[in-house]
């Protein structure tokens, strides 16, 4: 199953309907992302918006943030998913290493993620892919 991963450059149709089908696949409680805002995350400056094609279809999608801080230029990928229908097959991989080759085309020396232990088949990709668990506390402030 060759997967191709590109960059999304516009809001289509397509891309706004994948959206709305993969990210009920990750976060139950998100509410649905409007073209605006899907907008503002492809256009933005801080933020690449991958999806992955397998024959043609969007079966997966992760938002890429870089952004310059007194210490560097941080990189940290979130809102990764792949479609239930498409895991397995090493789309997850493809978009990881996309986003991973553009954080360092854009000076990033390191890149962040999180992933709840509960995903363990995530996290023994993230382990293939040589992310490592780092030793630090996660906060969270609002709800």
């Amino acid at each position: 199953m060759p997967v191709e991963v590109e960059i999304a450059r516009s809001v289509t149709p397509e891309l706004l309907d994948a959206v709305h089908r993969l990210i009920p696949q990750l976060s139950k409680s998100a509410p649905p992302v409007t073209s605006d805002e899907l907008a503002e995350i492809v256009v933005g400056p801080a933020t690449i918006f991958f999806v992955a094609r397998v024959d043609g279809a969007i079966a997966g999608c992760l938002t890429l943030a870089v952004f310059r801080l007194p210490t560097g230029v941080r990189a940290w990928i979130e809102d990764v998913v792949v479609d239930e229908a498409a895991r397995g097959h090493g789309v997850g991989a493809a978009l990881n290493e996309a986003a991973i080759a553009s954080a360092a085309e854009r000076g990033a020396r390191t890149v962040d993620l999180t992933s709840r232990p509960s995903r363990e088949a995530a996290n023994r990709l993230y382990q293939r892919l040589g992310f490592v668990p780092r030793e630090t506390n996660v906060y969270r402030y609002g709800g």
